[in-house]
């Protein structure tokens, strides 16, 4: 069996670098207020280089609304591995905040035997706006099967959070999914720039 265009094989669309994203910042309840936030994109790069982006945590101020005012005060550079501690300035509707996570699973990419490379991260908020802020990064390599090579990475982020003074935060519970949703929607439109 032959592929239809052979000549597009291994070939990434200049104008094109994410594509097939969505963000659901309120995808699903978990209960006792707690949300689970989830988002997605085709990144048309290679895991590796996709993986290398995020773990270089400067890049979190190039992918972050410039409205936040987001800015990394942890001395750079910043060697990220599980319990590496991150802090961070930002603004939420002109209220500064500093924000500080822990990165608490590190997994970087690794061969798999089936050819199926995945990679993963997930970072934890010690202290900031949040009662609850767990972010976990996943990474999966989408194989050309003609080429056998990779040159598209499947990126999912799934945020669990909680609101503080819970149920008495409920309230504010729409702005945030809202805010949330803005967030993340610019951070897929960056990756797009990132990326070109």
């Amino acid at each position: 069996l032959s592929p239809p265009h052979p000549e597009l094989i291994g070939k990434r669309n200049p104008l094109v670098k994410v594509r097939n994203w969505s963000v659901y910042p309120a995808a699903e309840s978990l209960g006792n207020g707690a949300y689970l936030l989830r988002a997605h994109a085709h990144i048309e790069r290679p895991l590796e280089e996709v993986f290398d982006f995020f773990a270089d945590a400067t890049n979190l101020e190039r992918i972050t609304p410039p409205s936040l005012r987001f800015s990394i005060v942890t001395p750079k550079p910043i060697e990220m591995r599980t319990g590496t501690q991150i802090d961070y300035r930002l603004k939420l509707n002109g209220i500064p905040f500093r924000w500080r996570t822990q990165i608490t699973e590190w997994n970087p990419p690794l061969k798999a035997v089936t050819q199926r490379w995945s990679a993963s991260f997930t970072d934890v908020q010690i202290k900031g706006p949040y009662h609850t802020w767990v972010h976990k990064h996943q990474f999966a390599a989408i194989v050309d099967e003609y080429a056998g090579t990779s040159f598209t990475t499947h990126m999912v982020d799934e945020v669990q959070y909680r609101l503080p003074l819970w149920p008495l935060g409920a309230p504010a519970l729409p702005l945030v999914k809202r805010e949330l949703r803005r967030i993340f929607v610019h951070r897929m439109r960056a990756l797009n720039e990132a990326f070109v």
